[in-house]
């Protein structure tokens, strides 16, 4: 018996929204409050952190966003409004890899293109945000 392509793609969508929301809810939640050992730091990475770190409250914002997305990812419950919350995050990650630690970039690029892959597949969804059409 084969499995039906339209199947086949629900699972994928449904293995990547699990896989992206596994990373945000476990990296978030290891940021608030660390239980896993981090990669060491390149000077200027740990220069960045150590400046998000003594404003406290980038981390909450950060990290928070981050459980936040990645909880309701895993739920399967608003993935358009996870998804959306993410996007910054996920952008900053890329940059933050390329200029500050290249080594994760490749982690980094998966991660993104999970976010792309997910919001293609929810476009609906942001559809009203490219339009011009006034809704007042």
């Amino acid at each position: 018996m084969t499995i039906p392509e339209e199947m086949k793609m629900k699972i994928v969508v449904i293995v990547a929204r699990i896989l992206l929301g596994l990373v945000f809810f476990v990296f978030g939640l290891n940021g608030l409050h660390p239980f896993m050992a981090n990669p060491p730091a390149t000077p200027p990475a740990a220069a960045f952190f150590g400046a998000l770190f003594a404003t406290h409250y980038m981390f909450l914002l950060i990290f928070g966003t981050q459980v936040l997305g990645g909880a309701l990812l895993l739920l399967g419950v608003a993935v358009p409004f996870a998804l959306a919350i993410l996007a910054p995050v996920i952008v900053n990650i890329v940059f933050f890899h390329i200029f500050l630690s290249p080594g994760l970039l490749p982690m980094a690029l998966v991660v993104a293109a999970f976010e792309l892959f997910l919001a293609w597949n929810h476009r609906a969804a942001f559809a009203p945000l490219f339009s011009s059409a006034s809704g007042a």
